[in-house]
């Protein structure tokens, strides 16, 4: 009887797993059917003075290390909520970044790459943050490691805004000021 059961929750976490796969997917189809000018209006505001306090902290390490306390990076980055906008942005980047391919693809094909392995990095960070925060006692490990994994996504916010930011500014100089006031 045991064994069936869990075949049942196993099969309704398959389940699960592979509808979120779907909308992921869907969403990410969506967004690379937009226009440029759509990508840009879907951008939300992210305080990034905050985003590059906390990322150049993480990755310029100096003498006293300890110069951003845990509340301090909390407030710098808008709580849980500035987590998921950086989050979704990220995935807009993505497009853009894919969109500046029309205009320089070698070097915005690289790029690309790179800003996709830092929006994996943002999004694992996130996710960890997500499980960190669930009342279990069991889940302790990851209570323990959300300051780091929120600089972590600090961090890759940051090089992915960077990273698109200058691929625009030699590849496509005319619509760098919208897309720079847009993040």
């Amino acid at each position: 009887m045991t064994s069936v059961l869990s075949y049942y929750v196993f099969g309704i976490l398959l389940c699960i797993f592979a509808g979120a796969v779907l909308a992921e997917w869907r969403s990410s189809r969506l967004r690379a059917q937009r226009d440029w000018h759509g990508l840009v209006a879907e951008v939300r505001q992210v305080d990034f003075a905050g985003v590059s306090t906390v990322a150049l902290d993480y990755m310029t390490p100096r003498r006293g290390q300890l110069a951003l306390e845990t509340e301090n990076i909390w407030e710098l980055l808008g709580g849980i909520e500035g987590l998921k906008r950086m989050r979704k942005n990220a995935e807009i980047m993505l497009a853009l970044a894919a969109y500046a391919q029309q205009w320089n693809f070698e070097e915005a094909v690289i790029v690309t790459e790179r800003m996709r392995h830092d929006a994996v990095l943002l999004r694992r960070a996130v996710r960890r943050i997500e499980i960190g925060m669930i009342p279990f006692r069991l889940l302790r490990r990851f209570r323990i490691t959300i300051p780091l994994r929120v600089q972590e996504a600090a961090a890759a916010y940051y090089l992915m805004r960077q990273r698109l930011l200058a691929l625009y500014e030699t590849s496509h100089v005319c619509r760098y000021p919208a897309l720079a006031a847009s993040l």
